[in-house]
């Protein structure tokens, strides 16, 4: 299988195990979330899935949801009401621990905000994404509010990392979060307790959020080349 077709899989599995009618369900960002997304709209329009309420975690995830004709929600609205039944979403890495580095796509602070508040947290990687430890093979995106720009650095090298602004592609300057924000991409030169460093980036001031993820995941889906999807529960 390629990457695409493994994705897919992924994605297809996880939707057709958990989502039930009736949820209100998180969906997130990235190219394995958004198989996710469409496996979902396939099944509403086929009559599968009703009455399914879905919070996008970013507007890549809001404009495929509404390309494949999903209804929206926020976790203000009234129906919502701040709860969710299940988020499905990817990850860059996931330890043995199914702690996890996410926010590649620059939609860390709202993906963090719906896991929090979701009684079920799926995850869904193929299995390169599958690490022995955080941090070493991608960075830690740290959301920041740009006229704090130079003293988090500051704090943020006092913990042992480097740090590099991202920048965007296709423009000139910094990319610019959907909450007006940028974000650092920090290395570490080793391991580090997930937990703690997750902790200590919080309290920064000037850090709006990090890509540390410790919520607990309580399903973990990865995909392999030959089709196979290990299901593992947290």
């Amino acid at each position: 299988m390629n990457d695409k077709e493994i994705k897919r899989e992924i994605g297809k599995k996880a939707v057709d195990d958990l989502v039930k009618n009736g949820m209100k369900l998180g969906l997130g960002t990235g190219s394995t979330a958004i198989e996710a997304i469409r496996r979902v709209g396939e099944k509403i329009k086929s009559g599968e899935l009703k009455d399914i309420r879905v919070v996008p975690t970013s507007m890549q995830t809001e404009m495929e949801c509404r390309s494949c004709n999903i209804p929206l929600w926020s976790l203000n609205d009234p129906d919502i009401k701040g709860k969710l039944d299940l988020t499905i979403d990817g990850a860059d890495e996931v330890d043995p621990q199914m702690y996890l580095i996410k926010g590649g796509g620059g939609a860390l602070l709202l993906e963090k905000i719906v896991a929090f508040f979701s009684k079920r947290y799926a995850i869904i990687v193929d299995s390169t994404k599958m690490v022995k430890t955080l941090g070493l093979t991608k960075p830690v995106p740290v959301e920041i509010i740009p006229s704090a720009l130079y003293p988090v650095s500051q704090a943020v090298e006092e913990l042992g990392a480097s740090i590099m602004i991202r920048m965007g592609k296709q423009q000139a300057g910094p990319v610019i979060t959907r909450h007006g924000n940028i974000i650092l991409d920090i290395r570490f030169s080793g391991s580090f307790d997930p937990v703690e460093m997750e902790k200590k980036l919080k309290l920064i001031p000037g850090v709006v959020e990090n890509g540390i993820f410790t919520i607990k995941v309580t399903d973990l889906f990865i995909g392999y080349e030959d089709g196979w999807v290990d299901y593992k529960n947290g």
